[in-house]
């Protein structure tokens, strides 16, 4: 029988408990919070962001959005983050992507202080990352850790395959899997028969933004299948990157799209948050 992997439930316990510890911070003086800055009017950004203040205001951190037109300049931008580095009571800052065309998005990440990069895209953590020093990660990849830990699936010793090598999923996931002893096989775009790659997989993450890509005979028996996406069919329904009917009878473990990856991502950023704010409460905030 397939387990289906549920994030929205595990999310939810998570944050559960994360509510707590939030209570006893604040009972100590400090209460996390949480900025982020949202360019221009994407209508699939400004939903991530209203999901996370939603999140954020349900457990007792303080977040805020800092809303600027499309047309802003990089230098205004830059010194809005400045000015929130340099603010004591913002443990974490986010700047919500895609960002418009006249701005460097690297200039913007490395701009951020390392020690409130909430997303852990700065050079400085992901140098941490890829030399197994603790810090923090991007939130997709830390929450689908998490989630693999709630199900006590194992990663040690196991063969991962992962389809996607973006900086936000797939190359911090590689980290992540590697530092919990897997082996692990990095696929992409320019991959020569991938399905011979993903047939081999104990555990297979997809993260390509292509609807339906990974098909029933792509996929060994018994493998466990984290599914990134967040897609449309031709048809418009919401469907993932591996075809859910196909693999799922294939599969030990699978997540849903919608309710699997999407609301870890979302505790994965409210836990590093609140992570952060610790800093304040052990008097070692820069």
């Amino acid at each position: 029988m397939t387990t289906i992997l549920d994030g929205k439930k595990t999310a939810d316990a998570l944050m559960t408990a994360l509510t707590e510890t939030v209570a006893e911070m604040k009972a100590r003086g400090v209460t996390p919070g949480l900025a982020v800055i949202l360019v221009g009017e994407d209508p699939a950004s400004a939903i991530y962001v209203r999901n996370k203040h939603r999140r954020a205001d349900k457990i007792g951190i303080r977040s805020f959005t800092i809303a600027m037109p499309a047309t802003v300049s990089e230098a205004d931008l830059l010194a809005k983050i400045a000015e929130l580095n340099d603010d004591p009571d913002v443990d974490g800052i986010l700047v919500q992507l895609p960002l418009p065309a006249q701005i460097s998005e690297a200039a913007v990440l490395n701009a951020i202080a390392p020690e409130k990069d909430v997303d852990g895209f700065h050079p400085v953590n992901v140098g941490r990352l890829w030399t197994n020093e603790p810090g923090v990660v991007a939130s997709t990849p830390f929450g689908i850790m998490q989630l693999l830990k709630a199900y006590q699936i194992p990663v040690a010793g196991k063969h991962a395959v992962i389809v996607g090598r973006s900086n936000i999923v797939g190359r911090p996931l590689a980290a992540l899997l590697l530092n919990a002893s897997a082996t692990v096989t990095m696929t992409h775009s320019q991959t020569a028969d991938l399905a011979a790659h993903t047939r081999q997989a104990d555990l297979l993450f997809v993260a390509t933004g292509r609807p339906e890509m990974i098909t029933g005979d792509m996929v060994q028996d018994g493998a466990v299948v984290v599914d990134v996406g967040m897609d449309r069919d031709a048809a418009g329904k919401l469907v993932g990157d591996v075809n859910f009917a196909e693999v799922a009878p294939h599969a030990s473990a699978i997540t849903p799209v919608p309710g699997g990856v999407g609301p870890m991502t979302i505790a994965a950023l409210m836990m590093q948050t609140v992570e952060l704010a610790k800093r304040r409460l052990n008097g070692s905030a820069k």
